[in-house]
């Protein structure tokens, strides 16, 4: 089982060799498709993809490297999916109300 217990152990396994394989495999497998646009009918062409855990990487470990817990999404949607700020529709949030340069 791999270790992702530390930032530089993450950092490791993704840039592995194995995993940057199965990355590029899971891309393919996809059409380099965001699979969560292409199910509401959307066509993502521009999109940077990223290839996602279904299953969280640090809850299930043993799961890393297996093709059926692995999808693609572009950024957006994956920003979406782990509730990060900066994806499409949602304003950033502000550390100060009086902020206008956000």
């Amino acid at each position: 089982m791999i270790d992702v217990s530390t930032k530089q152990s993450r950092a490791r396994f993704y840039t592995s060799n194995e995993w940057r394989r199965l990355r590029q495999s899971i891309l393919e497998r996809d059409h380099f498709e965001c699979q969560w646009c292409k199910a509401e009918g959307r066509v993502t062409t521009d999109a940077v993809l990223e290839v996602d855990h279904i299953k969280e990487l640090a809850q299930y470990p043993e799961l890393s490297m297996e093709p059926s817990n692995l999808r693609t999404l572009c950024k957006d949607c994956h920003n979406k999916r782990h509730n990060r700020m900066n994806y499409r529709g949602v304003a950033k949030k502000r550390k100060w109300q009086d902020e206008w340069w956000g």
